[in-house]
């Protein structure tokens, strides 16, 4: 299978790059090379590569700076997909395409389903819901895969900010009433090629969400990433960790308070079950710790 990977340097996509083997072959792509919003770069990149499936992991990310940069938000996670999925459908070939929990509102009691109505609180999120609408109405060839709280060995995710601020101070206030899942870069990574082997196989086309175990609010996943760090040797000294209310810590962009996506879809039709997402951080930081003694 012939996967076209935009977003090749970021935390899924450098993992998809990985996964590179006979039978799933990658032509990896990162911004510098193709710029999803430019017609040209994809028409090229698709006549080049001749994929099965464009596995597109490039979007706007910055959710505060979303709310002062909304065109270019929306010109990057709206107009561009569904640039990609017009392109992707002239010639007959699917889009997988990443999305968020940031679609939602964060309102509702448990975990929300593919099916439950997107209302974004922000630029970010609604910009991401736009891009959504806009795949399902240019290429019906699409697989939609919402993530939540992601973190890997590239880029900035909470781990990288926690560590960074645990070597620099004495108390750590986080949010204590956000609940989610964190979600390993690998593991989606993994999902992304099962879900992808599985689309020429047959129709499986839709929505879908991933989720890892245990849910848990960013203070509590805060508190094991420290915790962790000076178990292994990561951190010499742990800071404590302070619970605080959101209203307590303003953003620019509100953010949803429960996070929580319902990934028994996924686990129905690809056989993905949520995994624990403890092991993952472990690799991490003793990666870390092993480049730390070099």
């Amino acid at each position: 299978m012939n996967i076209l990977l935009t977003g090749a340097a970021g935390q899924v996509g450098s993992e998809v790059v990985q996964l590179h083997d006979d039978g799933f072959r990658v032509a990896a792509f990162g911004r510098d090379e193709v710029d999803i919003a430019n017609a040209q770069d994809v028409e090229r990149a698709l006549d080049r590569t001749q994929p099965d499936l464009l596995v597109n992991c490039a979007a706007y990310t910055a959710v505060d700076r979303a709310e002062d940069e909304r065109e270019l938000a929306h010109r990057i996670n709206a107009e561009a997909v569904a640039l990609i999925g017009r392109l992707c459908a002239a010639r007959n070939v699917g889009v997988l395409h990443l999305s968020t929990d940031y679609v939602f509102d964060g309102q509702k009691d448990g975990a929300y389903a593919e099916d439950d109505p997107p209302a974004p609180l922000g630029a970010y999120g609604e910009t991401k819901r736009a891009g959504e609408a806009a795949l399902r109405s240019a290429n019906e060839r699409h697989l939609i895969l919402r993530l939540s709280w992601v973190f890997g060995r590239l880029g900035r995710s909470f781990v990288d900010t926690i560590l960074r601020l645990a070597r620099e101070r004495t108390e750590l206030t986080v949010v204590d009433d956000q609940v989610g899942s964190p979600s390993p870069a690998a593991d989606i990574a993994a999902a992304i090629r099962t879900m992808a082997l599985a689309s020429q196989r047959k129709n499986v086309w839709g929505t879908y969400h991933f989720a890892a175990r245990p849910v848990l609010s960013w203070c509590a996943f805060a508190r094991r990433i420290v915790a962790l760090s000076q178990e292994l040797g990561v951190l010499s000294s742990a800071p404590t960790v302070r619970a605080i209310a959101t209203s307590e810590w303003p953003t620019k962009a509100a953010r949803p308070l429960n996070s929580q996506l319902d990934a028994a879809k996924l686990e129905a039709v690809f056989g993905i079950a949520p995994k624990p997402w403890e092991p993952r951080l472990r690799d991490y930081l003793r990666l870390l710790g092993a480049e730390a003694d070099r």
